[in-house]
């Protein structure tokens, strides 16, 4: 139960890897790939443990109850904003997934970075968008997924862009961002029409619940979920394992999956 309780230290331990990576990284024997290999290694430790103890959980019939855990972010009269972590069965895979597919890109990246003018400034962003995206996969409320999914946007932009002397890596980049922002509209207005919907909430629970009975549908949020596409689109490098592997190799390597991002 500990685990599940505090998954936030998945998100946690990459972010502060990302601060340390960033200020400190070049100072260290293998300039900061060390501490990322490590940080994203510990999430993968922790997030193959809660799945154990997920799955020992007790259950009524084929469901198990949600372990959520909230601190209030910011109140203003009836309506409270909350921040914490919603584990399930769909969070407890996708936390599985995200940190093992990290963890081998990171590992694949110490060879293929290998001698690049911003090596460390590469890992302090993979560490980066490690933290966005099991952020964006834990959250408990949708403004907090919110922020999880921007950081993911940002941390791709980063990666196409990271040899931005070079026009096509810049035009690249920028083609990324304005894309998936203007996919994000459909994510903003989703969130936005469910918070009055249900009660003035953003609680994904009690979204979720609504949703099972029939007092609300989550389709509109299905418009901002095709954002991410566009960072594997022809012609755009796709941010892991490298910004610009589309221009070395035309082979990725057997584990990498455009789904990743």
């Amino acid at each position: 139960m500990f685990f599940l309780r505090n998954a936030w230290l998945m998100p946690a331990i990459p972010f502060v890897s990302f601060l340390v990576i960033l200020f400190f990284g070049r100072r260290l024997p293998r300039k900061g790939s060390e501490i990322g290999i490590a940080s994203v290694g510990a999430s993968f430790v922790f997030a193959v443990i809660s799945a154990g103890a997920w799955i020992a959980r007790p259950h009524s019939g084929h469901l198990r109850e949600a372990v959520e855990r909230n601190i209030t972010w910011w109140k203003s009269g009836h309506v409270t904003i909350r921040a914490g972590t919603h584990i399930d069965g769909l969070s407890v895979m996708m936390v599985f997934v995200v940190t093992f597919i990290s963890l081998l890109v990171h590992i694949y990246s110490t060879s293929y970075m290998h001698g690049d003018r911003r090596y460390t400034h590469f890992f302090a962003i993979l560490s980066l968008f490690t933290a966005a995206m099991l952020l964006l996969v834990l959250s408990s409320e949708t403004l907090e997924l919110l922020v999880g999914w921007e950081g993911v946007g940002l941390c791709s932009f980063l990666l196409i862009g990271h040899w931005w002397e070079e026009q096509e890596n810049s035009d690249a980049a920028l083609k990324a961002f304005l894309t998936t922002r203007t996919g994000d509209i459909g994510m903003l207005v989703g969130i936005s029409i469910l918070f009055f919907a249900a009660g003035q909430t953003f609680n994904i629970a009690h979204l979720n619940a609504l949703a099972l009975n029939g007092s609300i549908r989550h389709g509109l949020l299905l418009a901002g979920a095709g954002a991410p596409s566009s960072r594997c689109t022809p012609g755009c490098p796709t941010p892991w394992p490298a910004p610009r592997r589309c221009r070395r190799s035309s082979t990725p390597p057997p584990w990498w999956s455009p789904a990743s991002t």
